[in-house]
């Protein structure tokens, strides 16, 4: 199963990679291109020799570079391209042990939990043919229900234990009139089953039967209850007696209901159980954000002493370790872990020497230029500029944005950030909204099928703003 995985997912090349990554991000090839051999170079391990395999560890990398520049963008898109286990984490989240909060050991339990679902929607498109051919024989037999036969105690005691256990009705036990029942029943099954497979009763409704059970949550932020909290979930899950809720639906809703059903009796748990632990041990990526801020400062107080404790925390994670989570043991030593911190108020060298050390590759991510904005604002596929054509066309209206519009938003979103705060590509989303306030207001009352935004439309609607250093300040 590991190797079909490995097969559907690890095979982009780097320079695939890297052109998947362009249609959605701008700039900053080095990050580009180091995630990219990271993520080749898994497909390629798993190809050497037993021997050779166990001595090739990951490279971790970090990525350094100021907000809003694509550092978690890069990682997000990744995640979709690879299909591999994957998890993106905020290091402020974690607390050391002893400290009220999460540890850090969690973070490899979420991994597994996305290689269960990974597995588990592997395995769902293997049963599918036989879920489906099982759920539509349940549909048969709810909309023509079985015929009941009348068996005679003296008939019954005649019958082989093996007929008894079954339920089978011999044909020779059944009168003239029961058996033309019986082949006319047979003939309508026949005219229903081809019936459902044209999808000529689709609208028709049914009644089934849905199995719930009132779980009560266990919310506990205790050092270390992560493990035993899902242990509890389990343990309620089998003694809290199931609610049976009927109700009409129809066939379609119904079959795919049944299907869900039927897959779920059909999978092995152990089997993908077993399988996802493997699948986030040689191919699991998680990537740490924001790892700059558990940077403790030089004044050991407060949360600073924590800080220092989830850096010593994390430490045996990344290196290699084994965490025991509720699907097995879980070994890291060929996690591929990414760490991204903006670093403003500190640098990667004052984390301690021990971390730096596990991420070997730094990569450096560049500020934004007024270049870069307009090729965010027009390049990648969902692009600010069409997405906000998108939204519009709902409403009719035919959105359409002039060069020189998107040179002027480009122009206001660069000077702001180097006159205030630089928060990156997360400039244009303010600028945009404030931009299109008025026309989104408006949008359903206006009888103008066709907006043009040309540089003078920004210039009434966003100069202003920018000049008025206290309003700018909470507008953008």
């Amino acid at each position: 199963m590991l190797a079909s995985q490995q097969t559907r997912t690890m095979e982009l090349t780097p320079r695939q990679i890297v052109a998947e990554l362009d249609k959605y991000i701008v700039g900053q090839d080095d990050a580009k291109r180091s995630v990219a051999v990271a993520v080749r170079n898994r497909w390629r391990r798993q190809r050497v020799d037993d021997a050779m395999r166990k001595e090739i560890s990951p490279k971790n990398i970090m990525m350094i570079g100021p907000t809003g520049v694509g550092k978690t963008e890069i990682a997000r898109r990744l995640a979709a391209l690879t299909g591999a286990p994957f998890i993106k984490v905020e290091a402020t989240k974690y607390t050391e042990v002893g400290y009220y909060g999460r540890d850090v050991e969690s973070m490899v339990r979420e991994l597994v939990e996305n290689a269960l679902g990974i597995v588990r929607t592997a395995e769902r498109g293997n049963v599918k043919d036989e879920a489906i051919r099982r759920a539509n024989e349940r549909l048969i037999d709810m909309l023509l229900p079985p015929v009941s036969h009348k068996v005679s105690k003296k008939q019954q005691e005649e019958d082989s234990e093996e007929d008894e256990e079954s339920g089978e009705i011999n044909a020779a036990q059944l009168s003239d009139d029961e058996l033309v029942k019986e082949n006319r029943h047979s003939r309508n099954r026949d005219k229903i089953q081809k019936m459902l497979e044209k999808g000529l009763m689709e609208n028709r409704t049914v009644s089934i039967v849905s199995e719930t059970r009132s779980i009560p949550m266990i919310m506990s932020n205790m050092p270390g209850m992560d493990a035993m909290e899902s242990d509890l979930q389990e343990m309620f899950e089998k003694i809290t007696p199931k609610s049976r809720t009927k109700r009409e639906v129809t066939v379609k809703e119904a079959r795919a209901f049944l299907v869900e059903q039927e897959s779920d009796r059909l999978l092995n748990k152990e089997k993908i159980q077993s399988a996802a632990v493997e699948l986030a041990e040689n191919l699991g990526i998680i990537f740490i954000d924001e790892i700059d801020k558990i940077v403790a400062s030089e004044k050991q107080h407060g949360a600073d002493v924590s800080r220092q404790g989830v850096q010593r925390d994390l430490l045996p994670i990344v290196e290699g370790t084994t965490i025991q989570t509720k699907y097995g043991y879980v070994k890291t030593d060929h996690v591929l872990f990414i760490a991204a911190g903006a670093f403003h108020r500190s640098n990667p060298s004052d984390l301690m020497p021990e971390l730096q050390g596990r991420f070997p590759i730094r990569v450096e991510l560049q500020d934004l230029t007024k270049e870069d904005f307009i090729r965010i604002l027009t390049e990648p596929d969902g692009s600010l500029t069409k997405q906000y054509q998108a939204l519009m066309h709902t409403e009719g209206i035919d959105l359409l944005f002039k060069p020189d519009a998107v040179d002027a938003l480009a122009g206001y979103a660069y000077a702001t950030n180097q006159r205030m705060q630089n928060i990156g590509a997360r400039r244009l989303y303010t600028i945009m909204e404030r931009l299109l306030e008025e026309l989104s207001f408006d949008a359903p009352d206006i009888n103008k099928k066709k907006v043009v935004v040309d540089a003078k439309y920004v210039k009434e609607r966003i100069d202003d703003v920018c000049k008025d250093e206290d309003l700018s300040k909470f507008i953008l």
